[in-house]
């Protein structure tokens, strides 16, 4: 197994291929489960977002110095109550286990960890099967319009339309 090297994003150019590559990604992901879509689901202002978060990190994930992916996550060091805002493989380098090869490699950057967060869309069962049956976290909350996230702001997340944004909150407890 080839050992994979987060790469902190540090130059404009890693941030423009991280933004360019999760776009697609994400893109791809939501167009195979309804369809052609003519807005971008993720846009640039929530990855940039995620960038400047208070405790973010920023990777691009490599194997032998190919790119196969990135990843963004925020550390509390006073907590250790983390939170992976985001996470992709490259299409082309998807079906190959470098979804978990990623995971793991954050999970040996931060043993500190007492808690890890994350959210999903409800449609993305890839997704949900990634991170409950190969990760190990827990669906411990489900956002929908009759239990809306207190983090989101207006109607959508990004640009997923309103019929379609529903999302899990996933909980990792590290031992």
């Amino acid at each position: 197994m080839n050992k994979i090297n987060l790469r902190p994003v540090i130059t404009v150019e890693d941030k423009n291929t991280f933004i360019g590559e999760i776009q697609e990604a994400f893109q791809d992901s939501y167009v195979s489960e309804f369809g052609k879509f003519e807005k971008t689901i993720l846009p640039t202002e929530d990855i940039e977002e995620s960038f400047h978060t208070k405790g973010s990190e920023a990777y691009i994930a490599e194997i032998d110095g190919e790119r196969i992916g990135g990843t963004i996550i925020v550390i509390d060091d006073q907590t250790g109550y983390n939170s992976l805002h985001l996470l992709y493989v490259r299409l082309g380098a998807q079906n190959a286990g470098n979804g978990f090869k990623i995971w793991k490699a954050i999970e040996e950057l931060h043993p500190e960890t007492r808690m890890w967060e994350t959210h999903t869309p409800y449609y993305d069962k890839r997704n949900i099967h990634f991170y409950v049956n190969r990760c190990g976290f827990k669906i411990v909350e489900f956002f929908n319009p009759k239990h809306k996230d207190p983090h989101q702001i207006g109607e959508t997340a990004g640009n997923i339309p309103k019929e379609n944004n529903y999302f899990f909150r996933f909980e990792k407890e590290m031992r």
